[in-house]
């Protein structure tokens, strides 16, 4: 039922996501913003793809990848179609405001979870923003009605694997590919997300009303 909400809205409001940005505090009392993409981030999802050092390529798309296309951009933009949908997570630097982030996450109603996978810039780890985004997914799912929290990683990404240690999630091996790590983590009820505006939308899904 909140997945359906959600497409609701999105179709219904889908020029103006506002709505549903959420403001982070880092660990450095910093702001970041997670907000859904828009069709004025392709420049800068582009330049923040390309400006990932090979490696961190590799290890967002396990596989060799030069960056985001313009195919794969205008995909990102189709927001709950197949219940899939992406954010970006944004800060002010120098006081212009620049991608450092992104996650990417699918609601699989039949298998009761979300899938997801994220990264963050080079320039920009060390900061607390992987841990922040991965809190933000765990609201996100739980506003879906997700009760479990899953993603894919290749058993040679030691940063994605301490993170998710970090936040809670255990491992084990993905079927189908001896390549990857799956990491889990069970996700909170409605009543216990820590998000408010993921909270709020979760609450007033559930009575069947969302308010413009």
């Amino acid at each position: 039922m909140a997945s359906a909400a959600m497409m609701e809205w999105l179709h219904s409001h889908h020029d103006d996501l506002s709505r549903f940005a959420d403001v982070l505090r880092l660990r450095d009392g910093r702001s970041l913003t997670v907000r859904f993409v828009e069709p004025r981030d392709r420049a800068g999802l582009q330049a923040y793809f390309a400006a990932m050092a090979p490696a961190a390529r590799y290890n967002r798309f396990t596989g060799a990848s030069s960056g985001l296309s313009g195919g794969e951009f205008d995909r990102l933009l189709q927001l709950g179609e197949g219940d899939r949908y992406a954010v970006v997570a944004e800060m002010t630097i120098d006081g212009a405001t620049v991608i450092v982030g992104e996650a990417r996450y699918m609601y699989d109603e039949a298998a009761d979870r979300v899938e997801f996978g994220l990264s963050v810039g080079d320039a920009f780890r060390g900061l607390g923003i992987g841990f922040a985004l991965l809190s933000n997914l765990e609201c996100r799912a739980a506003a879906l009605g997700a009760h479990h929290l899953m993603g894919d990683t290749l058993g040679t990404n030691i940063e994605m694997q301490s993170l998710g240690r970090k936040a809670g999630f255990h491992f084990t091996r993905t079927p189908g590919d001896w390549r990857e790590v799956r990491l889990l983590k069970e996700v909170h009820p409605v009543a216990d997300i820590p998000c408010a505006s993921w909270r709020d939308f979760a609450t007033e899904s559930q009575t069947g009303r969302i308010d413009a």
